[in-house]
């Protein structure tokens, strides 16, 4: 086998040092302008949009924060609105069935004094037809006994005259 004694991968010479520290920063130099100047602005954008959003966000909080107390307090009003309009429907059903009954009271007694005027002249007009019937009845019988007693007797005669004149003056 062969030695290689005195062989190193890499021995720094200072031509080799010079050229490689040279070409170092022509790359750095290089890097800088077109790599790490717009990563760096990229970094610096990115960071500011974060930024940005964050704040956003907490101001989109804060929006939805506000609508919710209005969306709250529209919703106690709508629930106090609720509430009047029920009463009020109450309030009016109440109204219109007590006027119902008032009135249905109210009819209710008119035909019942109605119908009790209307009996009661019932009853006079069949008292009077009972009173006619019986008077008739009574003069046609007193007619007849008083035909049956008074048939000759002049005396008799001139006090029915007399009383068939009274009752023509009344």
């Amino acid at each position: 086998m062969i030695y290689l004694s005195g062989f190193a991968p890499f021995q720094p010479t200072p031509g080799l040092a010079l050229w490689s520290l040279v070409i170092f920063v022509l790359f750095w130099l290089i890097m800088g302008k077109y790599a790490f100047k717009p990563i760096a602005n990229a970094l610096k954008k990115r960071e500011s949009d974060i930024k940005d959003s964050l704040e956003q966000a907490a101001l989109a909080r804060e929006e939805m924060a506000k609508l919710n107390a209005e969306n709250e307090q529209i919703l106690a009003e709508a629930r106090e609105e609720r509430g009047k309009i029920l009463k009020e429907a109450i309030d009016a059903k109440n109204t219109i069935v007590n006027e119902a009954k008032a009135k249905a009271k109210e009819e209710a007694s008119r035909i019942v004094t109605s119908a009790k005027l209307e009996i009661e002249n019932e009853r006079k007009a069949a008292m009077i037809s009972v009173k006619n019937e019986v008077g008739t009845l009574a003069t046609d019988i007193a007619e007849k006994i008083i035909r049956k007693q008074l048939a000759g007797d002049n005396d008799h005669e001139s006090f029915v005259g007399n009383l068939i004149d009274e009752i023509k003056f009344n």
